[in-house]
């Protein structure tokens, strides 16, 4: 029985150093294929940081610098030079070298079809606070108007997203592009897309508002909470 088993030792060792050799094998492929999942694992991480990183696949912004710089930076350029003398030669001497661009807001006003235009200078007045800023009919036509002026570098992108609440309930949305603007003396007037109001008894009430403006870099330049009331058209 002994003799059989050293007799069925002998093959078995030969067996053993195939299966350690094939297992040596193995291992360093899984240990190679590991190595390339590792990379393409890397290379999703990239990707998903990527698409995480902005809005627009492939594009790179440049380098923020500031209008003074990108005025004397083309001074070589006669026709560039004299595009951005015509467009901001009036301002050229009061820039004072700040990246960020700002923007003031000095009023907003109502132009509706059912009562003359309303304005009121910004930051609106604490004593108002909670209340009413104008009143319209149900089922009138209606527009925000705001003044503005852009100081120290070019704002571009401007946005405008206007949120509106009943009783504690979102009940309308609107988002708009007023645009890329450039410092100048005189302020801006922008007049925002037109809205109609709702009809029936179940519109008429008090709304809460916030109007939010915002740039390509998601700046906050201006945050306005409102609240304005609808009535029977009678």
């Amino acid at each position: 029985m002994e003799s059989g088993k050293r007799a069925e030792a002998g093959p078995s060792a030969g067996v053993s150093e195939d299966k350690q050799q094939r297992e040596e094998r193995e291992m360093s492929e899984k240990q190679l294929a590991d190595e390339v999942c590792d990379d393409h694992e890397d290379d999703d991480d990239d990707d998903d940081k990527e698409d995480g990183a902005g809005a627009l696949a492939g594009f790179v912004p440049g380098p923020l610098l500031s209008l003074k710089e990108q005025i004397e930076k083309d001074k070589d350029d006669d026709s560039l030079r004299r595009w951005k003398e015509k467009l901001l030669g009036c301002v050229e001497e009061e820039l004072n070298g700040q990246m960020e661009p700002e923007v003031k807001f000095h009023s907003i006003g109502i132009i509706s079809n059912d009562l003359e235009e309303v304005s009121y200078p910004l930051p609106l007045d604490l004593n108002r606070e909670g209340l009413v800023l104008f009143t319209l009919k149900e089922g009138s036509r209606y527009q925000l108007k705001l003044t503005f002026s852009v100081l120290h570098n070019i704002v571009s992108g401007l946005t405008y997203s206007n949120t509106v609440w009943k009783a504690g309930l979102k009940v309308d949305q609107n988002k708009g592009m007023l645009g890329t603007f450039a410092p100048q003396r005189e302020p801006y007037v922008h007049v925002l897309d037109e809205e109609t109001t709702p009809s029936g008894v179940l519109a008429r009430g008090i709304y809460s508002a916030n109007l939010k403006f915002e740039d390509d870099d998601r700046r906050c330049h201006m945050e306005l909470k409102y609240a304005f009331e609808i009535k029977k058209n009678s």
